[in-house]
């Protein structure tokens, strides 16, 4: 585990903490843009039904809530339960960057770190120990290759676990939290609050950070940009999804079997669906399921976007 950086001062912690005290309220008066569930939100018949018996031949728990922003129908499957959040993490410190990165991390700023930082999937930094990286490319490398250190590295430019944590705070979500670092955080273990969230909880944030209003339109698309450009869906999201859809999305694995995929995908016909999928198993070894998660995606956009 890399632990956090001690040398980072506290004055920028206090900077981050600031900014994230002034931007709340701002904040969650713009996050209606991802409405909270209403009578609006039709849940659609037949559908968890499916979705139960999806989990029952995989051997697994599943958790899925799926969105289409355009109707405001849902589709949703043990969507307020809790489960690891892994390496979907990485998005939202990425997001968590871009909010603040007049303040206390500007993204062309070079991070410097040391050889024992790299962990295990760690590929582009690995790649650049003798050079450091920008904060923009660290959130690229964490986002589009799920890259353990820089997620890290991320991490403590916005005051480690509980900065992150009291991000999705100031985005009205106050059930998504992070303790741990990488690669802790992966543990998984079933009835451990740490580092957890739920379908319902996280998609609602993720809406709210690519399509809605909690971030400055340029950043909104600057994340948007390197979601699209992840390299690690191509067996989860990637596979029930129609070839022809755009999708930006971003992964997490872990122990028990773990899978997740969050994402937003766009039809043919430019509407925009959310996808949370969540997923674990009962036994520590189990392997990440990607065909559970591809066909939790298939049903979801089956139902969400008929004909599109």
């Amino acid at each position: 585990m890399t632990g956090p950086d001690h040398s980072h001062s506290l004055a920028r912690r206090g900077l981050f903490k600031a900014g994230l005290a002034l931007t709340t309220a701002a904040v969650a008066a713009t996050a209606g843009s991802a409405p909270a569930a209403s009578a609006a939100d039709s849940e659609l018949p037949g559908v968890e039904a499916e979705l139960a018996e999806l989990e029952r031949r995989h051997g697994a728990r599943l958790g899925v809530y799926a969105r289409n922003a355009r109707t405001g129908r849902t589709v949703s499957h043990r969507a307020g339960e809790r489960f690891a959040m892994c390496s979907t993490f990485k998005a939202f410190a990425a997001a968590a960057v871009l909010r603040d990165h007049g303040g206390c991390a500007p993204l062309d700023k070079v991070i410097h770190y040391p050889p024992h930082d790299i962990l295990s999937n760690s590929p582009r930094t690995a790649e650049h120990v003798d050079t450091g990286m920008t904060v923009a490319d660290l959130c690229a490398a964490a986002i589009q290759y799920s890259d353990n250190a820089a997620g890290n590295l991320l991490l403590r430019q916005i005051g480690g676990p509980a900065g992150l944590t009291g991000f999705f705070r100031s985005l009205g979500d106050r059930v998504s939290r992070l303790d741990r670092w990488e690669t802790d955080l992966n543990t998984a273990i079933p009835g451990d609050l740490r580092d957890t969230t739920t379908p319902q909880a996280l998609g609602r944030s993720f809406e709210r950070l690519t399509l809605g209003r909690a971030l400055a339109g340029a950043d909104r698309e600057r994340l948007v940009t390197w979601l699209k450009g992840n390299t690690t869906s191509a067996a989860r999201f990637r596979a029930g999804l129609p070839d022809d859809w755009v999708l930006a999305d971003k992964t997490g694995t872990g122990d028990y079997g773990t899978a997740n995929d969050i994402g937003v995908a766009w039809t043919t016909r430019k509407t925009p669906i959310l996808l949370t999928v969540l997923s674990t198993k009962s036994t520590r070894e189990a392997p990440a399921d990607d065909a559970l998660v591809a066909e939790a995606a298939r049903i979801a956009a089956r139902v969400l976007a008929p004909g599109e």
